[in-house]
């Protein structure tokens, strides 16, 4: 019994493809070489087969000796129930090499995945992440499944001939020398078979980028009427790779039907010349019908090591793109020499901005581009590209700390965050603190719990999909709280809720995070009237501090912002003191 998933998958060498590939076979040569094993001792049972059938018809049959003929029919039980033991055996450690294989490379993607924070998907699209989980882990565990069977069939093979050469050795000769042409033959096919395989996989990430863009943006498709366009386009790229995988279909016909032409021709030649040899007296009838045993076993090596090579392909083109992901390196990285950390409660500041939050306060941020305000929030938590020194805790910088700590210390939950799969207790308290109840209340999410027949051990789907948009952002919210880091950041945690709905989560959020820092980037008007202080930014930069009644009354822009009213010139606006 192994134990999946690992609890250490190691440090991959991702120089190359085969590198990788060899890397990933040594991690588990344990299993690989008892599926090896058993593979050799299936396929030499299956080879030494017709020997016996042939020693069983000549000494038993022909010579009508019962004797002989039970003897070597015992003999024949004997090695059919090793070949089914074997086979057995075989099979399982074969599953057990898929499984580990797939594993190991899941728990490396997901641990780059961590590593690399928000670098991941501003330098691999979604798409190409997706891919290596659906497609790519198929190909990996398959290479590992078929190597034991591959060795096998080696083996069988040169015990096969060995046996021929000791009989006949024009027949002997024949199979050692055509068995490796026939693979030569088909060697042609596999130069095109691995390129075309490769544009498929581009496509299928691509397309996999394209349904997960539009999944994620269909309510605001819809709010915009752009379904049909977005929808024309998936179906295009959906032919585009529907064509590029007809394209690796035919080539993998010609592949297939070689696979049984080619051995097929073989059987036939061997068969005649056994023939030949039986009719001009060389041979005995028994060792006759061990040749056509010989003959048709062979087709077994010759299908296993032509699926081999294809298997390999195809891993070579998975692996290669598990390379991509593992060579990518976070924009974020430890410095050599860390700050010393800064006390808890300290100052949060950004020079480029000019926002300054004080401890355990909690401040708003509006801004009249949304997009400078949601960049801000990754710069707060260290999560823009490219990092710089201008976003200090304590006075000191976050990229003179370990990103680790930073980690910890700041989160920032954006319009972007998931719901994983698992018990929704396991998911919503990540760092196991407890106080999930508390968390929900506030995020006023209780209606949600309440609708689940198994409460928090209810099994959330992947990506919280079962919930609607509302209820996930609330239990996002509730996850986020429920951790109770020192700084929070929350970008729009309201926007897609209902008013009543954001009233309540407004008046308790404040009471929630009492004595921490927090910052909220926002326009609405609920929650910016229970935060301390609201700063207003202008082309990135923060030109008004104040409550949310005070930047109502004195500054137009702010007031147009929230209240959606037109903004009027902006050199117009009376200046408001920044604290």
């Amino acid at each position: 019994m192994r134990t999946l998933p690992v609890p250490d998958p190691g440090v991959a060498d991702h120089r190359t493809p085969n590198h990788f590939l060899w890397w990933l076979a040594r991690r588990q040569w344990q299993t690989l070489l008892g599926g090896m094993f058993f593979g050799i001792l299936w396929g030499a049972a299956q080879a030494v087969m017709p020997a016996i059938l042939g020693q069983a018809i000549d000494l038993g049959v022909a010579a009508k000796d019962t004797r002989q003929l039970v003897m070597w029919t015992g003999v024949m039980l004997a090695v059919g129930l090793v070949q089914a033991v074997s086979g057995i055996m075989r099979h399982r450690f074969a599953v057990t090499n898929w499984l580990t294989a797939a594993y190991r490379t899941v728990q490396l993607v997901t641990r780059q995945a961590v590593r690399l924070g928000g670098t991941l998907p501003r330098k691999v699209s979604t798409g190409e992440v997706v891919a290596i989980g659906t497609s790519d882990l198929s190909h990996l565990g398959g290479l590992m499944d078929t190597s034991a069977r591959f060795v096998g069939s080696i083996v069988s093979f040169l015990l096969v001939g060995f046996l021929l050469l000791r009989t006949s050795v024009t027949l002997g000769l024949v199979v050692l020398i055509g068995v490796p042409l026939l693979m030569v033959a088909v060697g042609p096919l596999l130069s095109p078979l691995q390129a075309r395989s490769a544009h498929q996989r581009h496509l299928m990430g691509a397309l996999a980028n394209t349904a997960s863009d539009i999944v994620g943006g269909l309510r605001v498709l819809r709010g915009i009427g752009g379904e049909q366009v977005f929808l024309g386009r998936y179906r295009r790229e959906s032919q585009d790779t529907r064509a590029a995988g007809v394209q690796v279909a035919r080539v993998q016909s010609v592949l297939d039907a070689l696979q049984v032409l080619l051995p097929g021709i073989f059987v036939v030649v061997v068969v005649w010349l056994g023939a030949r040899t039986a009719v001009s007296g060389q041979i005995s009838a028994g060792e006759l019908v061990a040749f056509y045993g010989y003959a048709a076993f062979l087709m077994l090596p010759l299908r296993t090591a032509t699926e081999f090579a294809n298997k390999y392909i195809r891993a070579r083109v998975a692996a290669r793109r598990v390379c991509i992901v593992l060579a990518l390196q976070p924009d974020v990285v430890d410095p050599v020499a860390p700050h010393r950390s800064p006390p808890v409660g300290s100052v949060l500041a950004d020079a480029r901005s000019g926002i300054r939050v004080e401890p355990g306060r909690m401040v708003a941020v509006v801004s009249d581009q949304p997009d400078v305000s949601a960049m801000l929030a990754d710069r707060l938590g260290l999560a823009a590209a490219p990092p710089d020194d201008d976003v200090t805790l304590g006075g000191v910088p976050l990229t003179a700390l370990p990103h680790d700590e930073v980690r910890r210390r700041i989160v920032v939950s954006d319009t972007g965050s998931q719901l994983f799969s698992g018990p929704l207790g396991e998911v919503l308290d990540v760092r196991g603190r407890g106080g999930v109840e508390a968390a929900l209340h506030t995020a006023s999410a209780e209606d949600v719990l309440d609708g689940l027949t198994d409460g928090l051990d209810t099994v959330v789907a992947e990506r919280g999909r079962s919930f609607s948009g509302g209820q996930r952002q609330r239990l996002v919210l509730a996850r986020v709280l429920a951790s109770d880091p020192e700084v929070l950041v929350l970008v729009e945690p309201t926007s897609a809720v209902d008013a009543h709905t954001e009233a309540r989560i407004a008046s308790r959020l404040h009471e929630h995070r009492a004595g921490r820092t927090t910052v909220v980037v926002t326009a609405s008007p609920l929650l910016l009237d229970v935060v301390d202080e609201v700063a207003l930014l202008v082309d990135g930069r923060v030109v008004a501090t104040g409550t949310h009644t005070e930047l109502l009354a004195t500054h137009a822009a702010y007031r147009a912002i929230v209240t959606r009213e037109v903004e009027p010139e902006l050199d117009a606006e009376p200046t408001v003191a920044i604290s």
